[in-house]
């Protein structure tokens, strides 16, 4: 029968402890993982904001369009009024520039809050892996205590 209280790690044999450190290193790595994905989605949009603008108001000047990350041909800006912004889930919406940068700013804000919650979930998840370790150390130094005094015997 599973207790629903919290389960003191130093009842735990070690065995059960070092699954339990092979579990919570995955999640921990799953946390960096997803950590490292919200940021770079957050620099994404932002990088979004600056270049809405860097075109503001610049009608008929001649740029460079990326086809790749290293093709590029000459174009020029027509009508810079409106955006095309990606919405999520392959939609694309026409967009004044400040609105565009207000749908970017709102992503940034959101993805913030994200990033802070996942953060405090990790801080949470160190200090428990710290504490799974103490009591791991703890359980080999006595078993390497009982083995020391056994062969003195």
């Amino acid at each position: 029968m599973a207790s629903d209280g919290p389960i003191n790690l130093a009842d735990l044999p070690l065995q059960q402890l070092q699954a339990v450190r092979k579990q919570m290193d995955e999640e921990m790595q799953h946390l960096t993982q997803s950590y490292a994905q919200l940021k770079q989605a957050q620099i994404k949009f932002n990088d979004s904001i600056e270049s809405l603008s860097s075109i503001d108001g610049r009608n008929d000047e001649k740029i460079l369009i990326p086809l790749t990350s290293s093709l590029y041909i000459p174009g020029t800006l027509a009508n810079v009024d409106k955006v095309i912004v990606d919405v999520g889930t392959g939609y694309m919406v026409d967009k004044s520039i400040p609105d565009a940068k207000e749908f970017y700013k709102s992503k940034v804000a959101f993805l913030k809050g994200s990033l802070d919650n996942l953060q405090e979930t990790i801080t949470q998840r160190e200090n428990q892996y710290k504490i799974l370790m103490d009591v791991m150390n703890m359980k080999l130094n006595e078993a390497q205590a009982q083995q020391s005094a056994a062969a003195k015997k």
